[in-house]
């Protein structure tokens, strides 16, 4: 096949919020990203309400070279077979009605890649979950802008005014966390921070400066409880506090 540019061309350059570097590691057989950071949901964490509202929106896909930095080497293979509920003869059918098979989405506001990962005990009445494996953009999309940020079960999002729901961009490296005094809760309010600053604007992961009082709600366990929503009003006035 003739190489042609299109074929590598993983991002509009206009789109701030799907800018992938990937690099592999021969020796270790691993091909990751350097920009965007990783996302994992947990089968715990897809019962609520702001998951499954992203899930709905999900689009099933063939696998692609994105969907391939989500998952471990040896088990991409398993990208390609097909569930049990699909094929009991599937390769990642387990006696019959178990299955340990992935499968591939792509958010559609996003173009971002996701892999969901199922785990099903054989026959009725066992376990039948889910996981999930995505990069958080690094942006919110052009013209965007935030309103409303969003925290429960350990899951991080962002509301934009035109009532988008987006994973909260972030960077590689630059994980967040509430709850306690460490670096991903300062990461959170330094993004928060910038947030407020700009009045939902500037939208780029990778703020460095945290307000002390968008930092203390961080660093509290009222942050870490239950589901918290913080309007882009609410962030302004602890600005002002």
């Amino acid at each position: 096949m003739t190489f042609e540019p299109v074929d590598l061309n993983l991002t509009d350059p206009t789109k701030g919020y799907l800018n992938f570097v990937l690099y592999t590691e021969a020796r270790l057989g691993i091909a990751s990203t350097s920009l965007n950071a990783e996302v994992s949901i947990e089968a715990t964490q897809t019962q609520t309400p702001h998951l499954q509202e992203w899930l709905s929106r999900l689009v099933r896909c063939e696998p692609n070279a994105m969907h391939c930095t989500l998952v471990e080497p040896t088990k991409i293979p398993a990208l390609f077979h097909p569930c049990v509920t699909e094929d009991k003869n599937s390769p990642s059918a387990i006696s019959g009605s178990g299955c340990v098979c992935r499968q591939t989405f792509y958010d559609p506001e996003f173009g971002l890649p996701v892999v969901g990962e199922h785990f099903k005990h054989v026959g009725e009445g066992g376990t039948d979950q889910w996981t999930y494996q995505t990069y958080a953009p690094l942006d919110l999309r052009p013209e965007d802008t935030f309103h409303r940020f969003i925290t429960s079960r350990g899951l991080f999002w962002a509301r934009t005014e035109k009532g988008l729901l987006s994973i909260l961009p972030q960077r590689n490296a630059l994980g967040y966390n509430i709850g306690y005094n460490g670096g991903g809760p300062r990461a959170l309010a330094a993004y928060l921070t910038q947030l407020a600053a700009t009045d939902g604007q500037n939208t780029v992961a990778g703020a460095e400066q945290a307000h002390p009082a968008i930092l203390a709600w961080t660093q509290s366990s009222a942050a870490d409880r239950g589901t918290n929503e913080l309007t882009l009003r609410d962030l302004k006035a602890m600005q002002q506090s």
